[in-house]
């Protein structure tokens, strides 16, 4: 044997095998510019414009999905606007549970638009909602890029397409909820956490906490350890703390001018619910399996992925642990700390909505490394077809979470609509009064109506719980605490109107029951408008949930919601 031939050999197998000119890696290597030696990601223009789209149609079209959004939130804002509106106990001065200083961020943009808009209150409304939208779009836009830096452009997409189309982001992302805040938060903080920023991160994360929701401090937990673990722990505590309490001193000054004495609202929501021994099982309690199904019914088959993400971890441990792993880690958390709680809501989960997307993402993402075989330089057939299977498994995700939406959209988008109707109907005279009946949960807020209406009552269809009350200027509008408010969700007997003949007009849903609606008196109402409503208790579960082609209209029953006019007596 030659030395030369030996050396050849030797400088062969040197050599690294696949870098000919044709592999991948020498493709893309080729591909960069002189210098770059990583892709950069998803530039921040693409998601910001689907996301805005999307979070824009949201804002438009959104129901609302909780009476509590409604007079805890919306009404409040509209007495600041307007010195008009309903109190609910919880703003009673008595027990001061809720926050101003939440109110006055949206009132930001709700006070210029009245000003703007001046009578059209459904502008106002609909001005705060896409406030709302944009900021869901920000926050979502810098996780989607720093998932794109980190991760690669594939799981940003994915997660990308479930933000914009899945039911749950797309009905939470426009909610005036605490909860929606807190998930703004959660979104961004785990961005910044992603992008090493922690400091950022953790005063995120206090915000989330003291402006939105303070229990989802939980959520933010994981985050909030790691990053005083990896970054600076002295610039880091001391980022998340000065914030906390930045945000606390104005929370109380917000309160005390609002309230009319000292007092923090945040503790005493806190108080009330941990502390005091909080009665919250009095609005309703649920199952164990509430939120599973809640989250089936929002995130389809992504929920399931999204929960057997641990399952996969091993697969793609040098990949996803432990960055990945922390950020995903709230689902699991907030999932067991809530379905222990008796009183369940479907706004409850909101905050982690956004790290289900990601987990479901980083699970289909996963699938071909399930059937990696790390001792041969060849894919088998399985991960081919794995590989084949993912953009499939993620357009049927998307397909059932748009049929959920549009079921969602149709079924149940009469109340908002309805209520719309009454600025066509000033012929009514100006003094009017609107009665609502069972349907007050689904009462849109004060901004939609008219400046002809004097006022809005509640009439007794059986309910009694405790219902809200106008704002008493009287006894000091916000800073009143009303005889009539308790916190055991007891009726008071000055909730209702007495005399039904003072009702102009009137709301309600005829489910076309046996016994017989308040409208179907034709000799006393006049139908102004009518929309067809779903009817929850006879629709089959999977056409009332997911809109079917050629069945959804088939195979559910609906009733009418209706707007209903007194007859002037002499046509009575």
């Amino acid at each position: 044997m030659s030395l030369s031939s030996a050396r050849q050999r030797r400088a062969t197998a040197a050599s690294p095998p696949t870098d000919d000119g044709y592999s991948k890696e020498a493709k893309d290597r080729r591909r960069r510019p002189s210098g770059e030696e990583e892709e950069e990601g998803i530039r921040w223009f693409l998601p910001f414009l689907a996301l805005g789209l999307l979070r824009h149609m949201s804002a438009s079209s959104n129901l609302i999905h909780d009476c509590d959004e409604v007079f805890n939130y919306w009404e409040p804002l509209h007495f600041l606007l307007y010195r008009s509106g309903f109190q609910t106990w919880e703003y009673s001065s008595n027990f001061a549970l809720r926050s101003y200083l939440y109110l006055f961020i949206h009132a930001l943009v709700a006070g210029p638009a009245s000003m703007i808009f001046g009578e059209h209150k459904v502008r106002v409304f609909y001005s705060v909602r896409i406030f709302l939208g944009l900021i869901s779009t920000i926050t979502e836009t810098v996780l989607v890029v720093a998932l794109s830096r980190k991760y690669g452009k594939r799981l940003a997409c994915y997660v990308l397409a479930m933000l914009c189309l899945t039911s749950g982001c797309f009905f939470a992302s426009t909610s005036f909820l605490p909860s929606s805040f807190s998930m703004y938060a959660v979104t961004l903080s785990s961005a910044l956490f992603l992008l090493e920023n922690y400091a950022a991160a953790v005063s995120v994360a206090a915000a989330g906490v003291i402006l939105g929701w303070p229990f989802s401090i939980l959520v933010f937990l994981p985050i909030t350890v790691y990053s005083l673990i990896r970054g600076s722990f002295r610039r880091v505590f001391l980022s998340g703390f000065l914030t906390s309490m930045f945000l606390l001193v104005l929370s109380v000054i917000a309160d005390y001018y609002c309230y009319g004495k000292w007092t923090a609202s945040v503790f005493n929501l806190l108080k009330y619910n941990v502390f005091g021994g909080g009665e919250s099982h009095l609005y309703g309690t649920e199952g164990p399996s509430f939120y599973f199904k809640n989250g089936f019914n929002n995130f389809n088959f992504a929920f399931i992925l999204a929960l057997l993400f641990l399952g996969f971890v091993p697969f793609a441990r040098k990949k996803y642990v432990p960055d990945l792993l922390i950020v995903v880690s709230p689902v699991y958390i907030w999932l067991a700390f809530m379905s222990l709680q008796a009183h369940k809501e479907e706004r409850f989960l909101y905050p982690i909505y956004p790290l289900i997307c990601v987990a479901a993402a980083a699970v289909i993402d996963t699938f071909p490394d399930f059937f990696h075989d790390k001792y041969s330089s060849e894919q088998s057939i399985f991960e081919k077809i794995a590989k084949g299977l993912r953009p499939l498994i993620l357009g049927f995700i998307l397909c059932a979470s748009h049929s959920r939406t549009f079921s969602m959209l149709n079924g149940y988008g009469a109340p908002i609509q309805i209520y719309q109707h009454l600025e066509h109907h000033e012929d009514t005279g100006p003094g009017s009064v609107l009665c609502v009946g069972s349907e007050w949960h689904r009462y849109p807020s004060s901004f939609f109506i008219p400046s002809y209406i004097s006022e809005v009552w509640w009439i007794d269809d059986g309910f009694r719980g405790l219902l809200p009350f106008p704002f008493n200027e009287t006894l000091g509008g916000t800073t009143a605490a009303p005889s009539y408010f308790n916190d055991k969700n007891k009726a008071s007997d000055e909730q209702y109107l007495k005399d039904i003949g003072a009702c102009s007009l009137l709301v309600e849903l005829d489910l076309r029951r046996p016994y017989p609606s308040r409208g179907s008196d034709l000799s006393t109402w006049e139908t102004l408008a009518a929309l067809p409503f779903l009817d929850r208790e006879l629709s089959p579960a999977l056409y009332r949930s997911f809109f079917i082609p050629h069945r959804w209209q088939q195979n559910n029953v609906f009733g009418l919601y209706k707007l209903l006019r007194r007859l002037p007596t002499d046509q009575a």
